[in-house]
């Protein structure tokens, strides 16, 4: 199958400008922030009693995140469209299980865009702080406040997409080389200093010692629960397959972005992880988030000088800005595709004359993640979306790896053009163990939010994402209705690939 390497403008209107760095940068910048400057520590307060098992936990959601990586990476290969996961499924399973999977991606992805936002103020508010404003981080505090400038970062990285790849690449690229260079202080800083330094240090600030580390026994229901929710720290590399209709050279740069995102980051994570919590008892973490939310650089301000945890909490904030873009990029492709396929209002498949960008799927993705925001605010807890995220991502990519099973016997023709683990003898290993850790994960993480206690139902996350899917499915037998009524064989339009 012939691979367009330059910017062509093919029969979409998108155009294939993403080379291998583009591609690698927003994998890496969807997975980095918040995910490692808050959940890790947030992490104490959703699952009690995880203590000092926080890394093992990590350690453990990587190994179906590597998984999924895979599956994403052989289906890639095959099938380089915009939409990815969309049309791997529905070209590759079924074309109901690709988009109930890939809306499910959407909802999750666009309510942690508007998660992202929001979390995004508690960091500029600890600039603030560190540099004496006093007054002014207790106005970023207030709600008002909080809301507008969530809402405000938001809609700009809705312009900067708008605007087209190369805008896109020349704000993404160098905010990711600073994101690691700050977050490599963050590092560095964690191993040099102990947990002796970050006492005398909570002495001198608040006059209070470290609190004694109770007595803590996690069982493998525990683990795994915690294991479920470190594993949206994963999620991202997923967006890379979205791009497939906009990547140079797609049948070798997404698999290979793929690899580099997940490899990067997960390195990354482990090291920032470690760094803070050598220097930050976890019996401090623990207490604190029952009542605060807590970021990375807030932590090690406690043994920083206010120069340097403001370059800390700099870089977590470009992190968390660096999100935003990337994330909005795949949510609105997957419109774009549904779209495209005519199993979503055709409008949505519009595409700007001059910037080759779905914009109309770029609005309507930023109005869900506004919705999130305010969601945030009002439910007073952004792990409720985090839930959300993680029963969606799961769900998807349990999809993913049933299709890298399915594909050879439902779509023989796309099979063949597999070039990422083509032998079927890695391949069903891989998909089988991937989809038997996800499941498990799905289990014990539905099993969790249902059993939480909470003021109303609409905050369980398992609910909320079951109303979404009828809403989807709606949609969905709507169209297929209309699509068939007009004449199209949908059968043979599901076992075709997409127009370039």
């Amino acid at each position: 199958m012939p691979h367009s390497s330059g910017p062509v403008a093919p029969a979409t209107g998108l155009t294939r400008r993403l080379g291998l760095v583009g591609l690698a940068a927003t994998g890496i910048c969807s997975m980095l922030g918040a995910a490692i400057n808050v959940v890790p520590f947030m992490l104490q307060r959703s699952v009690p009693g995880i203590g000092p098992y926080v890394l093992p936990a990590f350690m453990f959601a990587a190994v179906p995140a590597i998984l999924a990586a895979l599956c994403y990476a052989i289906l890639a290969s095959a099938m380089p469209r915009a939409g990815g996961s969309y049309v791997y499924a529905s070209r590759g399973l079924h074309p109901y299980l690709g988009y109930v999977a890939s809306f499910s991606q959407w909802f999750g992805l666009s309510i942690a865009i508007g998660v992202v936002s929001y979390v995004l103020i508690p960091f500029l508010r600890d600039v603030v702080a560190a540099v004496g404003f006093d007054g002014a981080a207790a106005v970023l505090d207030t709600g008002p406040v909080r809301v507008g400038l969530a809402l405000t970062f938001l809609w700009v990285s809705v312009a900067i997409n708008m605007r087209g790849l190369k805008a896109y690449e020349r704000v993404l690229v160098p905010l990711m080389a600073l994101m690691f260079v700050l977050g490599g202080v963050v590092i560095v800083a964690g191993f040099m200093f102990d947990q002796g330094d970050f006492a005398a240090g909570l002495l001198a600030a608040e006059g209070v010692g470290v609190p004694a580390p109770p007595d803590v026994t996690i069982g493998w229901s525990g683990l795994l629960a915690a294991s479920a929710i470190l594993f949206s720290s994963f999620i991202g590399f997923d967006s890379i397959a979205q791009a497939g209709g906009e990547a140079k050279n797609p049948g070798r740069n997404l698999p290979l972005a793929i690899g580099i995102a997940v490899i990067t980051v997960g390195t990354f994570y482990m090291l920032f992880t470690a760094a803070v919590y050598h220097t930050v008892p976890w019996s401090f973490i623990a207490e604190r988030a029952q009542t605060q939310d807590l970021t990375a650089p807030g932590l090690l301000g406690y043994v920083l000088s206010p120069g340097w945890t403001v370059l800390i909490v700099a870089g977590a904030s470009i992190a968390l800005i660096n999100d935003l873009p990337a994330m909005l990029l795949a949510v609105s492709r997957l419109m774009f595709a549904w779209a495209e396929d005519g199993v979503f209002p055709k409008g949505v498949a519009a595409v700007h004359p001059k910037y080759h960008t779905p914009h109309v799927a770029l609005i309507l993705s930023g109005v869900m993640a506004s919705v999130s925001i305010l969601g945030s605010h009002f439910a007073g807890d952004f792990f409720l979306g985090v839930d959300i995220l993680v029963t969606s991502m799961l769900v998807n990519f349990m999809v993913m790896c049933v299709t890298v099973l399915t594909l050879p016997g439902h779509n023989p023709q796309i099979a063949k053009d597999v070039t990422v683990l083509p032998s079927r003898a890695i391949q069903i290993p891989v998909a089988v163990v991937g989809l038997l850790l996800l499941m498990t994960f799905l289990a014990v993480h539905v099993w969790k939010d249902l059993n939480a206690e909470v003021s109303a139902w609409y905050f369980h996350s398992t609910p909320l994402w079951i109303a979404v899917m009828v809403v989807a499915s709606v949609i969905y037998f709507k169209e297929l209705g209309a699509l068939k009524r007009s004449g199209v064989d949908t059968e043979q339009l599901f076992l075709t690939l997409p127009p370039e």
